[in-house]
């Protein structure tokens, strides 16, 4: 199990680029099943969930190459509509490939996609879309089978689901007739979408609002084509530099997607400039208590960032409401807070976050993606050293999420434990001279501290690097590729 040293105490302060959304990528490599001709799609990051997603495309007869942090996909040669159990189970995004995969073929068989463990994310609404333009569809024996000639109409969602949104209006592109997808969806994501179809010669207005229109029918070709920038990443970048009073600015993000973020960044005491080419945040003390977050679909406050702002929050002077209003399960990383000093009370879906003068360094473990970035950003904002566990999930949202870190200041390692369970009384992985400034504090609750080299740990691996020749000097900041 590979997971991360970082030892805290240490402002970050920099400059980092925002690259392609995860978000956007994965339905844009799925969209590209609709296209006669090669697509390029560039400033696509390194994630394990976008490697499983080619994966994905491969099996079904695609070709497939990354050039650098341009991905290229042909699906011209693709043949096959059964997506492999073993693939789909890896990754919630699978989902976006029914649409696609029917539309083309006139069936697609599917397993239930895998993905974190934030609870119940039904795909109730994705099946109700295809229904809705005419599509069969049954399940046997754990397999979804879908069949049919697809033809434009009216999509009532019940729900403004991304995903669903997204499906729906990639099967209709190619649907002959009118489409109209009512209650949609309306994030960037979703905008970023369209103008990819668009720029194949789809005809798709009105994303972004609460009604999609999609003339349908349309010859898809190739196109080149740069996605959207991570807000998302750029959110949890912003929210390190916040909670260890520093200074981070993210080039390329974009403040009209992350205006709720921003919002409460304000409250919570930081100075948020809005730039041409990015979105700067500086704190300088303890952040001030938010009264209340609530999670809710765009333009409202991402689920997303929830666990990331929590983390802000154990620091507050004063007590902050958080309710997470999208998934039932997605408070797991209050435990593991509270573990590294915080006081944190969760009841159902509502979280109490008194916060506290300092949090102290332990070993965590991550239980899914989002909550593995908050447990960074609390890490480098305490005292002494964290180990973060199991950071494959981290991996499948962030590009060397250690190495953004390191590049604005942090003291951040990548390692392997071979051993997990063992809580053998390890050194710190992260050398003093990187900002440990050789401290050896006690962890909690009797867990572990880790080191490179010692019982249990193998092949510490520096930060600090941040990606092949990426970085260079820009007279105070640091710049890197996130």
């Amino acid at each position: 199990m590979e997971a991360f040293s970082i030892c805290g105490g240490r402002p970050l302060s920099g400059e980092i680029r925002a690259y392609g959304a995860k978000n956007a990528v994965l339905p844009l490599l799925a969209a590209c099943m609709l296209v006669k001709g090669p697509v390029r799609l560039s400033g696509c990051p390194h994630l394990a969930d976008i490697a499983n997603m080619l994966r994905l495309l491969e099996s079904l007869g695609c070709r497939t190459a990354r050039e650098g942090m341009d991905l290229i996909v042909d699906t011209d040669g693709a043949s096959e509509h059964v997506m492999p159990e073993a693939l789909s189970k890896q990754m919630r995004s699978s989902i976006f490939m029914l649409g696609p995969v029917l539309a083309r073929f006139g069936r697609a068989v599917f397993t239930y996609p895998g993905g974190c463990e934030i609870g119940l994310r039904p795909i109730d609404l994705h099946l109700q879309g295809l229904r809705a333009l005419g599509a069969q569809i049954e399940e046997r024996h754990g397999h979804i089978l879908c069949s049919g000639s697809l033809r434009g109409g009216p999509i009532h969602l019940d729900y403004p689901s991304v995903g669903a949104t997204e499906n729906a209006m990639m099967a209709a592109v190619c649907a002959p007739g009118e489409t109209v997808i009512h209650n949609a969806a309306r994030e960037p994501e979703i905008q970023d979408l369209a103008r990819f179809l668009n720029a194949c010669g789809a005809q798709v207005r009105g994303a972004g609002s609460g009604a999609v229109h999609i003339r349908g029918g349309a010859h898809l070709h190739g196109c080149e084509y740069e996605p959207l920038p991570d807000r998302i990443c750029a959110g949890t970048l912003l929210l390190a530099g916040a909670a260890t009073r520093g200074d981070v600015y993210v080039r390329d993000a974009r403040p009209q997607d992350m205006q709720a973020l921003l919002a409460k960044l304000k409250e919570a005491g930081c100075t948020v400039q809005t730039l041409r080419e990015g979105v700067r945040v500086r704190m300088r003390d303890r952040p001030r208590p938010v009264r209340r977050i609530e999670t809710a679909p765009f333009p409202g406050f991402a689920t997303d960032m929830q666990a990331q702002m929590m983390a802000l929050l154990t620091l507050a002077r004063g007590t902050s409401v958080v309710v997470e209003n999208v998934f039932e399960n997605r408070m797991s990383h209050a435990a593991e807070l509270n573990r590294m000093g915080a006081d944190i009370q969760v009841s159902g879906r509502v979280a109490v976050v008194r916060g506290v003068e300092a949090l102290t360094g332990a070993r965590v473990h991550t239980r899914d993606l989002r909550a593995g970035a908050a447990l960074c950003i609390a890490a480098l904002a305490a005292e002494g050293e964290s180990v973060v566990e199991n950071v494959a999930l981290i991996d499948r949202g962030y590009d060397r999420l250690e190495e953004k870190l390191a590049a604005l200041g942090g003291a951040a390692q990548r390692m392997e434990i071979t051993d997990p369970i063992a809580r053998a009384d390890l050194s710190c992985a992260v050398p003093a001279a990187r900002g440990c400034r050789g401290q050896r504090l006690c962890l909690q609750r009797g867990d572990a501290r880790a080191r490179g080299r010692g019982p249990g740990v193998r092949g510490a691996r520096s930060g600090g690097r941040g990606g092949p020749g990426r970085h260079r000097q820009r007279g105070e900041h640091l710049q890197a590729e996130l």
